[in-house]
């Protein structure tokens, strides 16, 4: 193995690192700031090769409990300013992933830029943030990092003070005084309201702002004005799927909230365009469409008589707040003066805005149709609409089963829905969507399950009678197996009018398929629902189906690579059914942070997807601590939206670049090392008698659930069994104990069984796919340590035969770190990635003492003590660590 590159901070790492010593000195102490430095240095020495491994220990074991947690709160905090610095220097982004670049690479290929407009005129690329609980940290912390950034970005431009008139270098060291003294943890558990207000400020703080500035970008690259395909969607207070605390009031909320952001928003900026179009018709000829609105407007202010523009926005102004009123119940913060009629749709306020955007453009020398402004907020409308952000639905399949079952019997359809096979089933479901008629009947109590679930039917349906029908598009169906699966949410959407035999705009049912027996069932499933002649006419109406794909579950039931290889193939397979139907293929990817739940670069992902199922349309879930790294800030969520735009161009764009021969000896390899992945994964998680307790009690898992960071439970069921556990827990406590096991574990022995290894390697140089694997899985490998990991093994020393089966483990990282070596030919991990070697590097020093610390802590408190610091500096390793390793759930 080759010596490691030497590392050296950017000079922003060093110059907040530095403030934050001082200011622990200063309000920690001289003894902390010294016990902080030493094991800091020490830790340093070991991963340089200068100390010996036992060199961390003596001070480790010279803190307190009361150090302990200021200790760990200051390495935490060293980590967070760590990410801040590397995101300002473009750490993570890829140069090649802007529109520019792709423009230019499809230029080369003969495509030119009509071509690329006309797939833009009807594509969708959508984030979609969820409130899946992965993000240790309490938003307070967030905005102080995020107002550091601002400050950074005033000292970049050479400014000693800010706006405000504080001094820059002082403000910046004032924030980091804040952040030590903001208490890390939270003390209650989130709450759905939490949720939605914490993704509210990332909708409205930075998609609002962001998302016309990258369009008036692209506009000028393209040399003409591209449709509005970037939308934003959220699951937070529609996903139901295990979650008791989703209900049609947290429905309701959200989507009440999001549209009183965004209106306030069109508000703040009509008023500005007031105050700036100054216009007299005077001075300038004013066209009649623009007088008509002045006229109707209701302004008759002597002082603004003859300023038809200012008049004109005084009546558009009065129709927002008037809109803002009808929709979200209550006077916007700044009302208007005059009486509007609220806009019944976002394009009558859209239409509005064009007039004065005409009226503008045909005035002299059209020098005023430049106005920035004007054109962000036409944009903004098309974008946001009333809605701010797209909705989803989501439950379980299981759950439209019982609640159809009690309807169809109270209702004397059928006394046991749940006893029919399949095709009972359907038949059943297909004569049901013949008919146009509600089964619940109004006067029957029912069980609170499914009141539960007919509430959320009926507010979605008001919803989109307030908001629109953009605001709510998808009921999507977690464990989807069957095609009965998909015809039963049909007919629950029916009981609000949500879908009918003749109706428009129905919303669109999103099957999940999710495990790698699901997956492999998805083509057959859907040839069959684009056959029924009850649903085909609404897809052919709409252009485009969405199915979902599952990242975690499938990781979870088949291991990295099986799971990784099932979804391409599970796409690539669904490609000729949706060319058979003659609709496009809409796949919403449901990724995670960790590579064991599809992190890992999007740019790469979007990249590496089948030819032809990509096709201008992908949504792609974002959730956890990924929002904060990637949308934290203006700059951070340009690069990252950029990077899926420009992906998403060249993967449906762009040529395809692999032979037919190499694709059949490609997808032949890719089969044999599946299948011995597969096995060997579930020999060890599925077929290890003890490996359940093992997990249980070498990780902190028990203690994860203590974290306050989210309103669902960890579990879906009371059951301890790995396939009842979230895959959310499962993939952050083994990253929490370095061992990472569901980004790798399988694929040593696949690589060691395959025999040719040449072909591997032509794989990795010539297949986007399988280096994309590879890269995500270096990752992952270069973040894990199996010397902590054994460390962590020795507290599940009780469960028989654990010696076993963490050799198993350790052996098994072996192979995949060897095997992924010969492959790549590399000397050592990421040799052929030095920033992302540097930034790993950099971090391993201070995440060593914070493992070694939780697993003492752990000790302590699995035997019995109850010091109430204890509990709570195990719950600050787990959010110290979490932040170092960045993407670990």
């Amino acid at each position: 193995m080759g010596p490691p590159i030497q590392i050296s901070q950017n000079p922003d790492i060093r110059y907040l690192g530095r403030i934050l010593g001082d200011v622990i000195r200063a309000y920690g102490g001289e003894k902390l700031f010294r016990q902080t430095e030493y094991i800091r240095s020490s830790s340093v020495d070991r991963h340089r090769g200068i100390a010996g491994a036992e060199a961390i220990d003596p001070g480790l074991d010279a803190l307190s409990l009361d150090d302990t947690v200021a200790f760990v709160r200051g390495f935490m905090l060293f980590s967070m300013l760590a990410n801040l610095a590397e995101d300002r220097q473009g750490v993570a982004a890829e140069p090649e992933a802007t529109v520019a670049a792709a423009l230019e690479k499809l230029r080369a290929d003969g495509i030119d830029g009509d071509a690329v407009a006309a797939l833009l005129n009807a594509a969708l690329v959508a984030p979609v943030l969820t409130a899946h609980p992965t993000e240790v940290r309490r938003k307070s912390v967030l905005d102080h990092k995020n107002r550091i950034a601002e400050l950074m970005r005033l000292r970049d431009a050479g400014l000693d003070e800010t706006p405000e008139g504080d001094i820059v270098e002082e403000a910046i060291r004032r924030q980091i005084v804040l952040l030590w003294q903001t208490r890390p943890l939270r003390m209650e558990k989130l709450f759905v309201a939490d949720e939605i207000d914490n993704a509210l400020t990332y909708l409205r703080d930075v998609f609002v702002p962001v998302l016309p500035k990258l369009y008036a970008r692209w506009e000028k690259e393209l040399g003409q004005r591209p449709a509005s395909f970037l939308r934003v969607g959220s699951w937070i207070g529609g996903d139901r799927d295990g979650n008791p605390f989703v209900t049609a009031e947290t429905l309701n909320m959200a989507t009440s909230r999001n549209a009183a952001a965004v209106l306030g928003h069109y508000a703040d900026a009509v008023h500005a365009l007031g105050a700036e179009l100054s216009v007299s018709s005077g001075l300038a000829p004013v066209p009649q469409a623009v007088e008509a609105l002045a006229e109707a407007s209701g302004d008759n202010a002597p002082s603004r008589r003859d300023e038809p523009y200012r008049r004109a926005l005084s009546g558009i102004y009065a129709r927002v707040c008037a809109t803002y009123a009808s929709i979200v119940g209550k006077a916007p913060p700044r009302a208007s003066a005059l009486r509007g009629e609220a806009y019944a749709t976002p394009a009558d306020f859209r239409r509005d805005l064009l007039v004065i955007a005409n009226g503008l453009s045909a005035s002299g020398e059209g020098q005023l149709v430049g106005i920035g402004a004007l054109g962000r907020l036409i944009r903004a409308v098309e974008v946001f609409g009333f809605h701010l952000a797209t909705l989803d639905m989501r439950q379980n399949s299981a759950v439209h089963e019982r609640v159809l079952a009690e309807l169809l019997k109270v209702s004397g359809v059928e006394s046991d829905y749940l006893a029919l096979d399949e095709e009972a089933r359907v038949a059943l479901l297909r004569r049901e969507l013949g008919v146009n008629r509600p089964l619940a009947a109004t006067w029957h109590e029912w069980s609170e399950e499914t009141a539960g679930e007919l509430a959320i039917v009926h507010a979605a349906a008001s919803v989109r009678a307030r908001l629109g029908h953009q605001a709510i598009l998808q009921w999507i169906i977690s464990k989807a197996e069957s095609l009965s699966d998909l015809l039963e949410v049909h007919v629950l959407a029916r009981e609000a009018g949500l879908w009918s035999a003749e109706g428009k705009d129905t919303l669109m049912v999103v099957p999940l398929f999710e495990t790698i027996a699901d997956l492999d069932d998805a083509p057959a499933i859907m040839a069959r629902y684009f056959a029924l002649p009850e649903i085909a006419p609404h897809i052919a109406a709409r252009g485009h189906q969405e199915v979902m794909i599952g990242y975690s579950d499938s990781n979870k039931d088949g291991g990295y690579l099986t799971s990784t290889w099932g979804l391409h193939q599970a796409s690539d397979a669904l490609t000729p059914v949706f060319d058979a139907a003659d609709t496009s293929m809409q796949l919403f990817h449901g990724r995670g942070g960790a590579v064991g739940r599809g992190g890992g670069s999007a740019f790469a992902a979007i990249r590496a997807q089948p030819a032809g199922t990509v096709q201008g349309r992908i949504r792609i879930t974002e959730q956890g601590e990924v929002i904060a790294a990637k949308y934290g800030t203006a700059d951070s969520a340009a690069t990252n939206l950029e990077a899926m735009v420009s992906a998403s161009l060249l993967a449906s764009l762009e040529p395809e670049g692999m032979s037919d021969a190499n694709c059949g000896r490609f997808t032949a390899a890719m089969d044999a090392l599946s299948n011995s992945a597969f096995t060997a994964y579930r020999g060890l998680v599925y077929e290890t008698p003890a490996f359940k307790d093992f997990f249980r009690a070498m990780t902190p898992i028990a203690e994860i659930a203590g974290l306050k960071i989210g309103s669902r439970p960890s579990s879906r069921t009371k059951s301890t069994a790995i396939e009842d556990l979230r895959a959310i827990p499962w993939v952050f406590s083994w990253a929490q104990a370095r061992t990472m096991l569901p980004g790798w574990y399988g694929t040593g022995e696949a690589f060691s069984e395959f025999g040719d290894k040449a072909l591997l390697a032509d794989m990795a140089e010539s297949w986007p796919f399988f280096a994309a694997l590879l890269g995500n899985m270096e990752m992952v490998l270069a973040k894990s340590d199996m010397g902590i990991a054994a460390r962590y093994a020795e507290l599940a020393s009780g469960v028989d035969g654990h010696a076993a089966i963490f050799t198993r483990i350790r052996d098994g990282w072996n192979r995949a770190h060897d095997g992924l070596l010969a492959i790549t030919g590399q000397s050592r991990l990421l040799e052929k990635n030095p920033a992302l070697e540097a930034s790993i590097r950099l971090r391993l020093p201070y995440i060593e003492p914070l493992n070694l610390l939780q697993i003492e802590l752990m000790k302590r408190h699995r035997a019995g003590e109850t010091d109430p610091r204890i509990a709570e500096g195990i719950q600050l390793t787990i959010n110290a660590i979490a932040t170092a390793l960045r993407n670990s759930g």
